[in-house]
């Protein structure tokens, strides 16, 4: 049941946000952006996600980020992090400035739900090459979840990061983040699994992902989420959990899209031509369905 209170009261702050079936929306989650050392695992999939993100910016997407889209437990400065990866923040301030940037914050960058920390960190940075303060994402709110409401049939889709009610990801984060920061993030250099977390647990990750399902059942709500790094995509008429997999996963990675009224799950991965020749390219894995196909009647509270 805290499973259940903290994301109905993640649901009811939420900021909503209005879609129709004109609208470009993908979803990525749990990118886990580090400062490009050994134990940051967004860093060998950097080039396609740039790729991606660029694609998606060209053709007039919104880009949902859904938590955990810095690694703030491993790396504690996130100076080190932008510096790291600038141009894809640079890519994502282009977002930004066209007011098609929604950013969600995570267990891994819980310090984003800090108004003070948001300002100091993402609405400016100091260039270095200039020597001077430049703008970031000027004036961006983080927020911890967003409902997405279709203006015509009024459909509600809840979408977070999914570590509320998770004990040790969201009540107990600081003593996780400690526990991640000096002791398992050497561990994870050598090659050791934390068991904390979902993404390495199939037992917790299926624990979690009946706590949603049981959530979406009890409230009648579609959920769109992250957190347990594991894609899902329900078959109409099946509880409508979806889960856009992580973008850390050795062999690509993997999002949501709503476009013209479908959604659909998709992955990008580095993949060999007729020739031999390797390029980035989109692969549909489930879908597309209609949004519709998943209307359900929001029960009360």
């Amino acid at each position: 049941m805290r499973t259940d209170e903290r994301l109905m009261r993640a649901y009811n702050t939420a900021k909503e946000i209005s879609f129709d079936d004109s609208s470009r929306l993908v979803f990525l989650s749990d990118v886990h952006r580090g400062d490009n050392s050994v134990s940051d695992e967004f860093a060998h999939n950097q080039n396609i996600y740039y790729h991606a993100l660029n694609h998606y910016n060209n053709e007039g997407y919104t880009y949902v980020e859904v938590g955990d889209g810095d690694e703030l437990w491993e790396h504690a400065k996130f100076e080190h992090v932008r510096s790291a990866h600038s141009d894809v923040y640079w890519l994502m301030s282009q977002f930004h400035k066209a007011d098609r940037l929604v950013m969600l914050y995570g267990n891994h960058n819980m310090h984003f739900r800090s108004h003070n920390f948001v300002k100091r960190h993402l609405n400016e940075f100091y260039d270095e090459y200039l020597e001077e303060q430049g703008e970031l994402f000027p004036g961006i709110e983080v927020h911890e979840s967003i409902v997405l409401k279709h203006k015509e049939t009024k459909q509600k889709i809840f979408v977070v990061h999914g570590h509320q009610g998770d004990f040790l990801n969201d009540q107990f984060w600081r003593f996780s983040m400690a526990w991640m920061r000096y002791f398992w993030r050497i561990m994870h250099i050598i090659g050791f699994r934390n068991p904390a977390s979902p993404a390495k647990n199939r037992v917790k990750q299926h624990k979690i992902e009946r706590n949603f399902s049981d959530f979406i059942k009890r409230h009648g709500v579609i959920l769109i989420c992250g957190h347990t790094h594991r894609p899902r995509f329900p078959n109409p008429g099946e509880v409508p959990y979806f889960n856009d997999g992580c973008c850390v996963h050795p062999r690509g990675i993997s999002g949501i899209e709503i476009v013209n009224g479908e959604i659909m799950l998709v992955d990008w991965r580095v993949r060999p031509n007729e020739k031999g020749s390797l390029y980035i390219s989109k692969k549909i894995v489930r879908g597309p369905q209609p949004v519709s196909a998943y209307l359900l009647i929001e029960k009360n509270g």
